[in-house]
């Protein structure tokens, strides 16, 4: 980018700002406001919205660079660009603000690293031995959820909005499919490689959406503000977790009917379930100091019967929230969001295995390393995710770490089966 360019540019937006507010801005005074965007590199096939404080709405953008700008005022980078930088600027007759943004190039799938949601950022990834920056996908939305396959397929919700981001590692490419509104949860079947994700409304209801793999998108109501997902990849059934109603809804992930739907605790959030699909751990998000005025817990239900069944309950949790089982040392870990622990619980029993583990403020989805090696645990309020190995339960060195901003979950690869090193 010249100095040509970027002047231009800015002479573009300046002068009808500056000739604007003569009358309405004091002699020598104009706001200089600030772009939002990370410090760290940004991949080929973001979707960057370009957003100012420091003056009001509305305002004009422009770009010094490669890529492109919608007509909604965000910028697009382009799948071929090449590691450099671009120049964004926008301004309007009260200021005018200038951000120099960082293009890198995507993750190898040679690589170890984690996929880190972040809600205000996009899909932060981090290198897993050091836990280093490798640079953001900006989705355009709010993250809340991601997953990674064994294909190397990335797949993360928009939680305000309606599109699900889908990147491939090999080679790197991105896409967006709409018509999944309100995307909470996320998971992919390994057995036909669809996309589930969890809707919280759907033209009042919870639902479920698949995405099949030519992009076909299909929906079913599971329930009221459907949060949770789980998935039996062998016996093709998908499980929600209907918050509001208090139910779990099975569904058939062919034909996207729902099959059954049973009773499980209030409030149900989160779930997990053992590798043989016989037990589903579910998890109530609320506490006796919360507006619901009851204890949160966690339960573990029997899938076996004709009619699933509670058949463990833990005592009263504080305030639980994200669930994840380590089915080989017969671990669940529970984060709690008001004592800023991980309770660590016996799966079999759900009585405490050893004194919770305390973590950074807020710890949301826990997400386990395909190995078992390792919990993530990311933590909304710090902008960290915390790491402990399972074997010993200590913090490995190096974490917490710093990400972008309101981390929910973490995702890893190589995923369980991929054959990546």
């Amino acid at each position: 980018m010249s100095s040509r360019t970027l002047a231009l540019a800015l002479a573009g937006l300046a002068m009808p700002a500056l000739c604007a507010g003569i009358d309405r801005t004091p002699p020598g005074y104009r706001a200089v406001g600030n772009i939002a965007a990370t410090r760290w590199p940004y991949f080929a096939g973001s979707i960057i919205p370009v957003r100012v404080d420091g003056f009001p709405v509305p305002y004009r953008v422009a770009l010094a660079g490669a890529g492109s700008l919608s007509d909604g005022g965000r910028y697009l980078v382009p799948e071929n660009v090449t590691p450099g930088t671009a120049t964004l600027i926008a301004g309007n007759a009260m200021g005018l603000a200038v951000r120099s943004v960082r293009l890198g190039n995507p993750p190898s799938a040679a690589r170890a690293f984690l996929a880190v949601a972040s809600y205000d950022d996009g899909i932060v990834f981090h290198d897993a031995r050091d836990f280093s920056v490798l640079g953001v996908l900006s989705t355009g939305g709010a993250p809340s959820d991601a997953t990674i396959d064994r294909t190397g397929r990335l797949a993360a919700t928009d939680t305000q909005g309606s599109a699900v981001t889908v990147a491939s590692l090999a080679p790197w490419s991105v896409s967006h499919v709409d018509g999944v509104p309100l995307g909470d949860e996320v998971a992919i079947d390994d057995a036909t490689r669809a996309i589930f994700v969890t809707n919280r409304d759907v033209n009042g209801n919870g639902a479920l959406t698949r995405i099949a793999p030519g992009g076909q998108i299909s929906h079913v109501v599971t329930g009221q503000t459907a949060e949770g997902l789980a998935i039996d990849s062998r016996r093709h059934i998908v499980y929600v977790a209907n918050v509001n109603d208090g139910t779990v809804a099975a569904v058939d992930a062919r034909s996207m009917r729902v099959v059954r739907r049973f009773s499980a605790i209030a409030r149900i959030f989160s779930l997990a379930l053992s590798p043989d699909g016989l037990r589903l751990y579910g998890i109530s998000n609320q506490s006796a100091g919360s507006p619901f005025a009851a204890p949160g817990g966690a339960v573990a239900i029997d899938l076996a019967r004709a009619v699933p069944r509670v058949v463990a309950r833990s005592g009263d949790l504080t305030f639980p929230l994200g669930v994840a089982l380590d089915a080989a040392s017969g671990t669940l870990f529970v984060t709690d969001e008001s004592l800023d622990v991980v309770d660590v619980l016996d799966a079999r029993t759900l009585k405490p295995k050893r004194p919770a583990l305390p973590t950074c403020r807020t710890p949301w989805k826990p997400a386990l390393a395909p190995d078992g090696r390792r919990l993530y645990v990311p933590c909304a309020r710090d902008d960290a995710v915390d790491v402990f190995d399972t074997a010993s339960l200590h913090r490995v060195a190096g974490a917490p770490f710093r990400t972008g901003t309101y981390p929910l979950a973490v995702a890893v690869w190589p995923a369980r089966g991929s054959g990546a090193r």
